[in-house]
């Protein structure tokens, strides 16, 4: 069994090095067209072959989401698109639509195609009609549990993968083919401009009750009856890779590099004692909680083990532990001091804490004694986004990395 791979979103590129900075395998991102994330940043032609070197050069890859449900006019220009993608040298293209397929085939018959999740792929004859349409990776739809991920495994022929997710938000509709958002206004989810309508607060009226509306009340503030809570598989590593996951998926383009940051760190760490010490080896309770401290809401296992706890009833708001502080933008070994680019306020006094890719500082207390603007002037006060700091410590922290504080304790 080769070795599983860690993938993680990239919504534009600041995005892409931090999570290859923090430990994915392969990143996935959008083209300014054909993807199901209208509101990322995404990458125009340019940036997107820059995005591909930069990976490349790091002996990673990177694979462009075209899963458009796409309509007559979607096709304007699509073919331009994947000769474009395949000379530019990206490792795969996300597909949901069979007509977006054949036209990828026709065009550049020699670029692997990864079958997106959209295309609700729960079964095994579903599975091996792809793989016969020339999909190599199977991406499976998220209502697919572990013993089904095994059946499909050991169906298909050994050259195809499997994709699934194992972090970040889920969609209560089926495979993300939700309406929702269309109808209330006029924002197509299919078309990669959702608003996220099933987070809203909902309420129901009687017929005979006129206009007098009854909220689902779970509570006093109410429920939020379509609001998914977000799947985590941190604790099942191993349970994953031995029924035959190959690429391990964290949802998440649209969310923040100190999300990406985050998460990918922690699964990095846990694939990686999977290897070294085996299916039975003990997660340390540092990665568990690791995924508390970013944003986040209730977490479930989703599907996987036929439990279906996904429905978040209380809110739709998500929680966290921790906020983003400064990233680090490299450090001066002649006068020990940390180089960082504030991101959110804090003051000489404050403890932060380390996310790094390197284990030796990682979750680390950095306590603010002293700093300094960048004319070298001492400041007790750091409130300007984005400006440069420059701190005095023995860390020698990496390039990316981050520190954050504390700011609540959210989880129950």
């Amino acid at each position: 069994m080769k070795r599983v791979e860690l993938l993680a979103p990239a919504g534009d590129m600041n995005k892409l090095k931090t999570a290859l900075h923090f430990g994915a395998d392969a990143v996935y991102v959008g083209g300014s067209k054909f993807s199901l994330r209208a509101n990322a940043k995404n990458f125009g032609e340019n940036e997107l072959a820059e995005a591909v070197k930069y990976t490349h050069d790091r002996g990673k890859k990177i694979y462009v989401a075209t899963n458009v449900f796409a309509d007559n006019s979607d096709f304007d220009g699509l073919k331009d698109y994947f000769a474009s993608l395949y000379d530019m040298g990206v490792d795969a293209v996300i597909i949901s639509d069979p007509g977006v397929l054949s036209v990828c085939r026709e065009v550049a018959p020699n670029l692997e195609i990864h079958l997106s999740t959209q295309a609700n792929t729960t079964n095994k004859y579903s599975a091996k009609f792809w793989a016969e349409q020339g999909v190599k990776r199977i991406v499976l739809a998220r209502e697919t549990s572990m013993k089904d991920v095994k059946e499909i495994r050991e169906f298909l022929p050994e050259q195809y993968e499997i994709e699934a997710f194992v972090h970040g938000a889920m969609c209560i509709a089926y495979s993300g083919r939700c309406l929702l958002s269309n109808a209330l206004t006029g924002r197509s989810s299919n078309k990669g401009d959702c608003v996220q309508a099933c987070r809203w607060e909902y309420s129901i009226v009687e017929t005979n009750r006129g206009g007098n509306p009854i909220t689902i009340g779970q509570e006093e503030r109410g429920t939020y009856l379509l609001n998914s809570k977000d799947l985590n598989m941190i604790e099942h590593i191993g349970e994953l890779a031995e029924a035959g996951v190959y690429s391990f998926k964290i949802e998440g383009r649209m969310k923040s590099p100190y999300y990406v940051a985050s998460v990918v760190n922690a699964y990095r760490q846990a694939i990686d004692l999977y290897y070294a010490e085996g299916k039975d080896a003990k997660l340390p309770q540092m990665l568990i909680d690791e995924l508390y401290k970013n944003s986040h809401r209730d977490y479930t296992t989703g599907f996987y083990f036929g439990d279906r706890d996904t429905v978040c009833l209380e809110t739709s708001q998500p929680k966290c532990d921790y906020e983003f502080i400064a990233e680090v933008k490299g450090y001066d070994e002649k006068r020990g001091l940390l180089i960082v680019e504030m991101r959110n306020r804090f003051a000489l006094g404050d403890e932060l804490e380390v996310l790094s890719a390197s284990r030796e500082y990682l979750n680390k207390a950095l306590h603010i004694e002293k700093m300094y603007n960048e004319e070298m002037s001492p400041i007790d006060d750091a409130k300007i986004v984005q400006q440069l700091i420059y701190i005095p410590t023995d860390m020698k922290l990496l390039d990316r990395d981050i520190l954050r504080k504390k700011v609540a304790k959210n989880r129950k």
